[in-house]
């Protein structure tokens, strides 16, 4: 029991650390504008560690060094688009939270759809193309197979 309280104890003195990693503020822009352009930006940009969180929420070190860069295409004066195009150049569109509707993510989309039409098509057809049934035995192969049986 008390070393069950002795971890919550250091768990509830470390999870404002953990959450101030993010909100360093080395890492803020002076203005406050452009600050919130640059968390705005990083809103919409995925950690390629977590993958699963912007690089605003996340607290990885690659996370880290995405903010910066996006802070440093703010301060020079670049537009969101700008420096949404250069991250997408650099990183390709799995650095977007939400990337846009292209042919390619249309078909990765539908690929699952697809998959299952094309093999249930093939069940299908397989099916139909059943092989018909022998042709039952003359009186000559039943005497030879029962001559056979009975030899045993």
């Amino acid at each position: 029991m008390r070393r069950l309280a002795f971890a919550l104890a250091v768990l509830s003195i470390l999870s404002p650390l953990a959450a101030a990693a993010v909100d360093d503020p080395a890492e803020m822009l002076p203005d406050p504008r452009q600050e919130a352009r640059a968390e705005a930006i990083g809103s919409q940009l995925r950690c390629l560690v977590c993958q699963n969180e912007s690089i605003e929420d996340s607290s990885a070190g690659l996370a880290r060094d995405l903010r910066h860069v996006v802070r440093q295409h703010v301060l020079k004066g670049e537009t969101n688009r700008q420096v949404i195009d250069w991250m997408v150049g650099r990183y390709g569109n799995f650095i977007r939270l939400r990337p846009p509707l292209t042919v390619g993510t249309a078909l990765l989309w539908a690929m699952p759809v697809l998959a299952l039409l094309v093999g249930g098509i093939v069940a299908a057809l397989s099916f139909r193309r059943r092989r018909p049934a022998p042709a039952p035995l003359s009186d000559a192969e039943r005497a030879r197979l029962t001559d056979l049986t009975e030899a045993r």
